[in-house]
């Protein structure tokens, strides 16, 4: 900000790097330009967010130069300002702004032509005062570094120090620190070390999560003559509450699960590992009892105590989908239960379609839950795909998701691959159609039948 000659004297004062004028004093100038765009990524807003009243602040103060880019090596080469606009305007002139490292007022840098009024007031004060903790460091920091300052820094009344230093064009600013200001930074420097330290307790914490989750997903495959498989779960989040498991059921007999819990990160993970649990428990408690006419109904008998058990130790309107096979490695025979899940796909050897829709409604809503159970005869060659709505509701730029003709269509072409490079194979798709930030867990089972 510039006075006038004749004008009283007036301060634009940059506290935390945003320029404030004292209204106090009359004469102020002000100028202020909205519409020009940065060129730069420099920080140019401030805002706290317990205000509620429209956004206000101090945008530019000008300092009148005789060389735009001589100045702008100053300010930034030599005193570490940022670089916040350099713009050509439609009149041909160059918009230069500068801004200080903590802050997002501006300095324009205007070159003014030799016959202007505005010339005459170049080497001149601009009462410009920049504020720091410590103007002992900061003027010895900028003398190392050939800033020409009229005099070493003067302590003044209540407890106020300042040193005046000057551009190339001799333009002065004032460079000063007060006690408030000292107490103010050392607290914020306090209360940024104290968020910092939480914050990396948390990320601890949550990778802490992940590794213990990681350990739910299997960590054996059960044996099997006739079905080669493999599964994977991609997080979103570092935790999530995408699940699948590979469970030996006992009598050549293979348990393939996939489940989504509503939600996201932590509270989904927690009510994934509870499912887990009452999952694993219910086919231990009725697989390996011996065998009895009852055993054709033990995939409705072990999801009805999972509903009921996963609604009682939740609040709320938790629930999950879930998608539960029983794989009988003898026969080759495969039965299942939909429950509200996404339909798993099997590509027969011919390259035909079945889709295995919902047999039953979702866990954990309803205490009125019955489910009914699908049947269906394996032969070598044919692939069984499960997923969670995470891969075919990946989206990209468009706004389009991936959605199921697309994964069918990779299920087909890469269908005599073996599971694990199928699985890879789809991933890689999946990725290459949505490359932006994952938005949801997507998790992935392929079995091919195979003959002896």
């Amino acid at each position: 900000m510039l006075t006038p000659a004749g004008a009283s004297c007036s301060w634009a004062i940059i506290i935390d790097g945003t320029i404030t004028a004292d209204s106090s004093f009359p004469g102020a100038i002000i100028r202020s330009v909205n519409g020009h765009h940065s060129h730069n990524h420099a920080h140019r807003c401030s805002f706290l967010p317990g205000r509620e009243d429209p956004y206000l602040r101090l945008g530019t103060v000008s300092v009148f130069v005789r060389d735009q880019d001589r100045s702008l090596r100053f300010f930034v080469d030599e005193i570490g300002f940022n670089l916040a606009i350099d713009h050509r305007l439609p009149s041909g002139d160059r918009w230069l702004t500068v801004i200080p490292p903590d802050g997002t007022a501006m300095i324009a840098l205007i070159a003014p032509p030799p016959e202007s009024e505005e010339y005459k007031l170049i080497g001149r004060s601009t009462h410009v005062v920049f504020l720091t903790e410590d103007v002992v460091a900061k003027f010895e920091e900028w003398r190392r570094r050939g800033i020409r300052f009229q005099s070493s820094p003067q302590p003044h009344c209540w407890g106020e120090t300042s040193a005046v230093f000057e551009d190339p064009d001799g333009n002065s600013f004032t460079l000063l620190c007060c006690d408030e200001l000292t107490l103010e930074v050392q607290e914020q420097r306090r209360a940024h070390a104290i968020k910092l330290e939480s914050e990396r307790r948390n990320n601890q914490e949550l990778e802490n999560a992940r590794q213990v989750q990681a350990r739910l997903f299997p960590q054996i495959q059960p044996a099997a003559a006739t079905l080669e498989y493999a599964g994977l779960c991609i997080q979103a989040r570092q935790v999530g509450g995408d699940y699948y498991d590979f469970l030996d059921l006992g009598r050549e007999r293979l348990g393939l699960m996939i489940a989504d819990v509503a939600g996201k990160g932590t509270p989904a993970a927690l009510l994934m590992a509870n499912l887990q649990a009452h999952l694993r428990n219910q086919c231990a408690i009725y697989w390996n009892r011996p065998f009895t006419p009852f055993a054709l109904e033990q995939p409705q008998r072990v999801l009805a105590a999972v509903n009921r058990l996963f609604r009682e130790n939740v609040t709320g309107a938790a629930y999950a989908t879930l998608f539960f096979a029983e794989y009988n490695d003898r026969t080759r025979q495969l039965r299942y239960a939909n429950c509200g899940h996404p339909p798993a796909i099997l590509v027969r050897s011919d390259e035909s379609i079945e889709r295995l829709n919902s047999t039953t409604t979702v866990v954990g809503l309803f205490n009125q839950w019955e489910c009914a159970v699908g049947e269906l005869q394996l032969s070598p060659g044919d692939t069984l795909a499960l997923y969670t709505d995470g891969l075919t509701e990946s989206f990209n730029a468009e706004g389009e998701e991936f959605g199921e003709e697309r994964l069918l269509e990779k299920l087909r072409q890469c269908r005599e691959l073996s599971s694990s490079n199928l699985l890879a194979s789809l991933v890689d798709e999946v990725r290459r159609f949505s490359p932006h930030e994952q938005h949801d867990d997507i998790t992935l089972i392929v079995a091919r039948c195979k003959g002896e």
